[in-house]
């Protein structure tokens, strides 16, 4: 068993657009608001064309024996002007196939993202882990991440809903 990872490349868009709709369900039962918020724009391949084709972005395809079961995806964002110039590299996606996690590609994919972004001179990375997601949170403290900051989410519609639904209960 050889794990490795690589640069994506247009030759890749099936196999990360089938990753990328794994993810998606997973995520989208977690937070159904992920795939409006948090995910890619569509149409999938061609956000995937414009990721590869951002100088701010790397993008890579994780492998077992040549097998891509994994992709992420980090980019390069501003920090606030006092920071003095400094930026940090976030990990805005990464997945590995449910079948494929604890061998080692998603940590020769997050290796491999960081290390691009060290050699361009970043120290500062951060990592998007949905809440409810332990093995993802794991998997970054395992790789050296800690939380800096929880986003808190309001669904009027929703809350409305549960309020209104809750009159029915017997």
């Amino acid at each position: 068993m050889i794990v490795t990872s690589r640069m994506a490349t247009e030759a890749d868009l099936d196999d990360l657009v089938a990753l990328y709709r794994d993810l998606e369900r997973e995520q989208a039962a977690l937070r159904p608001l992920w795939p409006l918020a948090d995910g890619l724009p569509e149409p999938v391949s061609e956000a995937f064309v414009d990721v590869m084709g951002d100088d701010e972005s790397v993008l890579v395809i994780g492998e077992l024996d040549d097998v891509p079961l994994g992709f992420g995806w980090c980019r390069a964002e501003d920090l606030l002007p006092q920071a003095g110039g400094d930026r940090v590299a976030v990990v805005r996606l990464i997945h590995t196939e449910v079948e494929a996690r604890g061998i080692g590609v998603g940590e020769a994919m997050v290796t491999m993202l960081l290390d691009a972004f060290r050699a361009r001179g970043f120290h500062l990375f951060d990592a998007r882990v949905s809440p409810g997601h332990r093995n993802a949170k794991n998997f970054f403290e395992a790789n050296g991440f800690s939380a800096r900051l929880i986003v808190m989410h309001h669904d009027d519609e929703r809350v409305r809903d549960e309020v209104l639904n809750a009159g029915d209960a017997p």
